[in-house]
């Protein structure tokens, strides 16, 4: 069986959620069976694990796309997974498993600023019906779902005729954790990720109008419009730090200095720095989603998405010194049920399971 793993939305310098998603799926995969990664772009080799051979082929951005499948026949491809949607797929001779991680943005259309102009204009019009994901998807020949969240609402819209399997995000255990402090008076609360406006960022600031003497650190990359806009509804006294930024040691040292991680996001796929703040034995505060239960069970505390009286409340409860200590304790077991070994398992039956059916999936 010849496995292809499309990594051509590798970000070259830091990962973004899917960049991060597929290549840790890939290098959990490579453990499993030889695999060939797919790149468009040398550098994207930083952020990929080594060891893995890879072909450079077509940026899926170009208008060369639906060459693709050509290629991917010529060098005798028997299955490929792709951990988007849009991969091109007519006349190809091979099985496709293709992923969907969430539908936010037919709740919140705007689309990430960093992409071109055309492209976000498209998306725009993509996502004013079901009906054109329903056909990019009815294209494979299995799908992969992030969460049970996700598969859910991809059956209740009726998105797809094909088998969907969970291969689920996670996060990779930590080496270097630190002994365990109590932390219920640190004062301190951590948000990773995007600013977009469903991630309302504004409700976490709003809080801390409750919650005098606690520093937020805001700690991904923001564009300086969007600081403005944030640091405008900082209340009076209130400490809202900026980091513009973070490594993976700097993220870590935030989070094992933290009362609590929070996220007031009013929609996700999944919640990656869920999993590695419970990994890391810091409590997690977060808006009341089907995907955070998900992700936190009961070991996580949950409020209102636009109520910052509330998030306050629950914050205000991790004071306790043994109920921010259970909370602490509980997370790294919880943490561990997200594994990238166990979705690599999955995903390698998947791949037999197609590669050992007669052929008769349509080529469309």
């Amino acid at each position: 069986m010849k496995i292809f793993f499309d990594a051509r939305f590798t970000r070259t310098r830091h990962h973004d959620g899917i960049s991060r998603y597929g290549s840790n799926l890939l290098a959990a995969l490579s453990e499993l069976a030889p695999v060939t990664g797919i790149i468009h772009d040398d550098a994207q080799r930083a952020l990929l694990p080594t060891g893995v051979p890879y072909v450079k082929l077509i940026s899926p951005m170009s208008p060369g796309e639906p060459a693709l499948p050509a290629a991917l026949n010529r060098l005798g491809a028997d299955v490929v997974f792709s951990p988007m949607q849009v991969m091109s797929s007519f006349g190809r001779k091979y099985k496709l498993i293709l992923t969907l991680h969430d539908l936010i943005y037919y709740r919140h259309p705007e689309p990430p600023h960093d992409l071109p102009v055309a492209v976000r204009a498209a998306w725009r019009l993509y996502h004013k019906a079901y009906w054109p994901q329903r056909r990019l998807l009815n294209r494979a020949d299995a799908i992969a779902a992030v969460s049970e969240t996700t598969a859910g609402m991809i059956a209740d819209h009726k998105l797809t005729k094909r088998p969907v399997h969970v291969i689920g995000n996670a996060a990779d255990p930590p080496t270097d954790l630190p002994p365990l402090t109590n932390r219920h008076d640190a004062k301190s609360l951590v948000y990773m990720g995007a600013y977009l406006p469903y991630k309302n960022v504004e409700t976490l600031i709003r809080s801390l109008e409750f919650l005098p003497g606690y520093t937020l650190h805001l700690s991904s990359r923001i564009e300086p419009y969007r600081e403005a806009q944030l640091r405008e509804l900082v209340p009076n006294g209130a400490t809202v730090q900026f980091h513009h930024g973070v490594t993976d040691d700097e993220y870590h040292d935030l989070l094992d200095h933290a009362t609590a991680l929070v996220s007031a996001s009013l929609d996700e796929g999944f919640g990656l720095p869920l999993v590695e703040a419970m990994s890391r034995r810091t409590p997690i505060v977060v808006s009341d989603l089907p995907i955070f239960h998900e992700i936190g069970d009961e070991k996580a505390l949950y409020f209102p998405p636009t109520d910052a009286a509330a998030l306050a409340r629950q914050v205000r409860s991790l004071e306790d010194p043994g109920d921010w200590e259970a909370r602490a304790t509980a997370g790294p077991s919880r943490a561990a049920t997200f594994s990238w070994s166990r979705s690599a398992r999955t995903l390698l039956t998947v791949m037999e399971d197609l590669c050992g059916e007669s052929a008769g999936s349509p080529r469309l």
